[in-house]
C-alpha cells in the first residue's frame, strides 16, 4: 500500500494508504523522495483561513489532498513513453505521496548535480516568478520585496537574477533577513513596513521604489505597498489572501498613477510555459546565480504529519522550506 496526506476536515490532517494505481502507455510510476510542504497555502487550507465566497472558499473541500511540490526517481515506464527511463529523477506538481503515477509531459527531469531537496523548490520559484515577470523587472530596476518566506525570498533572488540594481527585503525576522542577503538583497530593513519608509527611501538613495512586490498574503499590507511605491510605479499582488475584502484601495492609485497587477501560480503560458520556468530555476541553481543554501530548516517523516503542520502554523519564525522525507 501507499501513504498520502490529507486535511479530513478543519484542523485535522492524517496519513492514509491506497492502493497502487495502475499506468497507461503515456505515463510512469514515481517513487517519491521529499515533497515540499507550502507553508502559506497549505496553514491556510488546513485551518481554513479564508472568508465564504473566495476562490479559496470554492477550491477547498474536504478530504484535500494537500500539497503541489513533489520530487522521485521513475521506477516504472509505460510502452510509449518517450523521454523517460528508469532511475531519472523527476519533479512534478504532485501532493505529498509516496508514489504517484503521472503523465510524461507532466515531468520534469532534474538535471544531474542539483540535490533534490533543493530541486523540489522548483514550484515556489514558479510562483514567485510569476511575480517578477509581471512586474518586468530590467536591468537597474529598484525592487522592493515585502515579506521574507519562501515566496518573497524567491522573489528575490529572481529579481537579482533579472538584473535588478536595487533589491530591498523588508522583514521583522533577522533569520529571513539573514536569507535574503545570501539571496542577493542589496540591503534588508527589520522593521514593520508602515514604520520603515525613511528605511526604505534610504535604501533606495532617496527614493520610493519603482516595483513593490508584497508576497505577505497579509491583505493590511496592500493598502502601505501603495504608499511605499514610486510615482507611476508598479505594486503586485503575489499571493492570494483569505480575505481579500480587507486590501483596501488608496488615493496613492489615482493621485500617482500606480500601476497594480495581481500575479498568481496558474497565470503560465506563452512564452513562458511551467516547463521553461522550471528549466530556467535549475539552470540558475547550477550556475550559481541563485542560491539557496540554508533554504531548508526542518524534514519530517510522513507519520508526523501532525507535528508539521503545528510547526509550520505556531513556529512560523523559525522555518523556511519545510520537506517531507519518504524514503
Amino acid at each position: 500500500m501507499e501513504r498520502k496526506i490529507v486535511f479530513t476536515g478543519k484542523d485535522k490532517c492524517e496519513l492514509q494508504e491506497f492502493a497502487a494505481e495502475e499506468i497507461s502507455a503515456q505515463q510512469v510510476r514515481i517513487k517519491t523522495r521529499f515533497s515540499l510542504i507550502s507553508t502559506g497555502t497549505e496553514t491556510i487550507v488546513l485551518g481554513r483561513k479564508f472568508d465564504p465566497g473566495t476562490s479559496w472558499d470554492k477550491w477547498v473541500r474536504y478530504p484535500f489532498a494537500s500539497g503541489y511540490a513533489s520530487i522521485g526517481e521513475v521506477v516504472e515506464i509505460g510502452s510509449d513513453v518517450q523521454n523517460l527511463k528508469k532511475g531519472d529523477i523527476i519533479v512534478s506538481r504532485r501532493g505529498h505521496s509516496s508514489a504517484h503515477v503521472i503523465d510524461e509531459r507532466d515531468c520534469y527531469p532534474v538535471p544531474a548535480g542539483i540535490e533534490p531537496e533543493l530541486a523540489v523548490w522548483f514550484a515556489l520559484a514558479k510562483i514567485s516568478f510569476m511575480g517578477v515577470h509581471a512586474a518586468q523587472v530590467r536591468l537597474g530596476d529598484s525592487v522592493l520585496v515585502i515579506g521574507g518566506g519562501p515566496i518573497g525570498q524567491m522573489a528575490v533572488r529572481w529579481a537579482v537574477a533579472g538584473g535588478a540594481e536595487r533589491v530591498v527585503l523588508v522583514d521583522l525576522l533577522e533569520s529571513r533577513l539573514a536569507l535574503g542577503r545570501a539571496g542577493g538583497a542589496s540591503c534588508v530593513i527589520g522593521k514593520p513596513l508602515d514604520s520603515a519608509e525613511q528605511e526604505i527611501r534610504e535604501a533606495f538613495g532617496g527614493k520610493e521604489p519603482g516595483i513593490v512586490i508584497d508576497s505577505t498574503g497579509n491583505a493590511q499590507v496592500f493598502s502601505q505597498a501603495l504608499r511605499i511605491a514610486a510615482a507611476r510605479g508598479t505594486v503586485v499582488i503575489l499571493g492570494d489572501t483569505g480575505t481579500p475584502a480587507q486590501q483596501v484601495l488608496t488615493g496613492d492609485v489615482i493621485n500617482r498613477g500606480l500601476k497594480i497587477i495581481g500575479a498568481h501560480d496558474c497565470h503560465s503560458g506563452g512564452d513562458w510555459p511551467e516547463s521553461r520556468i522550471v528549466g530556467l530555476y535549475f539552470s540558475l541553481l547550477q550556475s550559481g546565480r541563485i542560491s539557496m543554501a540554508e533554504m531548508n530548516t526542518h524534514a519530517f517523516k510522513p507519520e508526523d504529519v501532525k507535528k508539521a503542520y503545528q510547526t509550520a502554523e505556531n513556529e512560523r519564525g523559525s522555518t523556511m522550506g519545510m520537506l517531507f522525507d519518504w524514503r
